[in-house]
């Protein structure tokens, strides 16, 4: 077979695997890449990420595990190792009272943000390409966490679960008065000084309930900024030398995703001790 007959094979696949210094040529698109759609859905190459990545974790997951025993066997005892640093690591933070009812959400957060992060690390995301509906190349799988859609997603759900948390464990009342009640004592200032301050704690409470609306802004953007920026780096520099220059952006890229999963998830602890996690033995520790 002639060699023209065998690049001609090769267009005519419909799924080919581009070298990794061929696709960093291309970097990585704002949006993500529409793949095909189901009736009304679309489905974007990082729709399809999260799928395969939410899928293989909760196989691996069940294979490593097996069935729970008393006496744990060695995946066991790895998978609640994991689940008792992240408990210990955010119970103060929360508060013991509501830290059983956070840490499903909370290890949730950390496992699957880390392992969307790690995943722009395999080898083919980013580097299998497919062609489109409108017949151009398009990467077949992205991170899910370089689509800001994906983010946002994440933050709200994180913000609706704040929201049932501290309605449920503190009470309208306890929020209310936390973000606009006096924070002063009136037994340690004359009255003159104490009552005037509720117009200052009034007025910061608007600026709070203002910091509250971006919490969702903050944390998918700072989430899908890393992710993003990262993945056009590795591109970039695969670009520039295929061989040895994208190994230490690789290793920076894994700090970076760690770092990325473990403060998405503290801030949302710390959004939710900041109401839940007040007065007693819980305030004490948080500090």
């Amino acid at each position: 077979m002639s060699r023209v007959k065998i690049i001609a094979l090769l267009l005519s696949l419909p799924i080919t695997a581009l070298p990794v210094f061929a696709a960093g040529e291309l970097g990585v698109t704002k949006s993500a890449e529409t793949l095909f759609k189901v009736g009304p859905l679309v489905v974007t190459n990082s729709m399809v990420t999260s799928w395969i990545v939410a899928f293989a974790l909760i196989v691996i997951v069940r294979l490593v595990v097996g069935r729970p025993q008393l006496i744990p066997s060695r995946g066991q005892a790895v998978i609640e190792n994991l689940l008792g640093g992240i408990r210990d690591l955010t119970t103060p933070i929360v508060g013991k009272k509501v830290a059983l009812y956070s840490f499903p959400l909370l290890i949730t957060l950390f496992t699957y943000i880390l392992i969307q992060n790690w995943s722009s690390l395999v080898p083919g995301v980013g580097t299998i390409h497919v062609k489109d509906r409108a017949g151009e190349w398009v990467p077949f799988i992205r991170p899910a966490n370089a689509d800001l859609n994906g983010t946002i997603a994440l933050a709200l759900v994180a913000i609706t679960c704040w929201f049932y948390f501290i309605m449920r464990f503190a009470g309208p009342a306890a929020v209310l008065k936390d973000i606009f009640g006096n924070k002063a004592k009136k037994s340690e200032m004359p009255a003159m000084v104490y009552y005037p301050l509720f117009v200052v704690f009034f007025v910061i409470g608007i600026i709070e309930l203002v910091s509250i609306a971006f919490r969702p802004v903050s944390l998918s953007f700072r989430l899908f900024g890393n992710v993003f920026g990262g993945e056009n780096l590795l591109h970039a520099m695969s670009a520039i030398s295929k061989w040895g220059l994208p190994i230490p952006f690789y290793f920076l890229e894994f700090i970076i995703g760690f770092v990325q999963a473990l403060v998405f998830t503290l801030l949302v602890s710390v959004y939710i001790g900041l109401i839940c996690n007040h007065g007693g033995s819980d305030h004490k520790d948080a500090h």
